[in-house]
């Protein structure tokens, strides 16, 4: 088994985060790797991984990225591969990761999804493969369609709380 996304996060400090994205991958069948690579420590081995993944298979990359969070956008500058930025919550709240990640100049396009949003962006690289994949085409409809039933949950639970002057019951 091949993988077809790339987890890459700038240290295991992240995996906490991130394994919400290797959860959701695996849950919908799609073989995945998870490494950690530095753009500031590793810079290397960085580009080695940039610009080796398409010939090994890769399809899309995750790429989580805490404080100055360049890891995304120095992989998105050494392939044509679409790449998903997660900015990790640290410092800032995380916006200053967000900052980073989302404003990368023409050319070098990163996929940004919320602070600490790991579940999206495993969702988006599964709907980026999805149009090419009628496999999990289908998964990731049967997954869409089970999202109004959290909510259809919400209201029943919440209507079941009685207060006085609450009108619906």
């Amino acid at each position: 088994m091949k993988p077809l996304i790339s987890i890459i996060m700038g240290s295991t400090s992240d995996l906490p985060v991130m394994e919400k994205a290797c959860q959701f991958l695996n849950d919908m069948q799609i073989p995945f790797e998870v490494n950690a690579l530095s753009a500031h420590r590793t810079p290397q081995a960085v580009e080695q991984f940039a610009k080796g993944a398409e010939e090994r298979g890769i399809r899309v990359i995750i790429a989580a990225a805490g404080m100055a969070a360049a890891l995304p956008g120095v992989i998105a500058a050494q392939t044509t591969l679409p790449v998903i930025g997660v900015p990790i919550k640290g410092m800032l709240d995380g916006l200053d990761a967000l900052l980073s990640i989302v404003q990368m100049p023409p050319g070098i396009p990163v996929a940004t999804v919320g602070v600490n949003g790991a579940l999206n962006a495993a969702i988006l690289a599964a709907q980026i493969l999805a149009v090419a994949d009628a496999d999990i085409a289908r998964r990731m409809a049967d997954y869409k369609s089970t999202l109004g039933k959290k909510i259809e949950k919400a209201n029943n639970d919440l209507s079941q709380l009685h207060y006085e002057y609450k009108t619906n019951c």
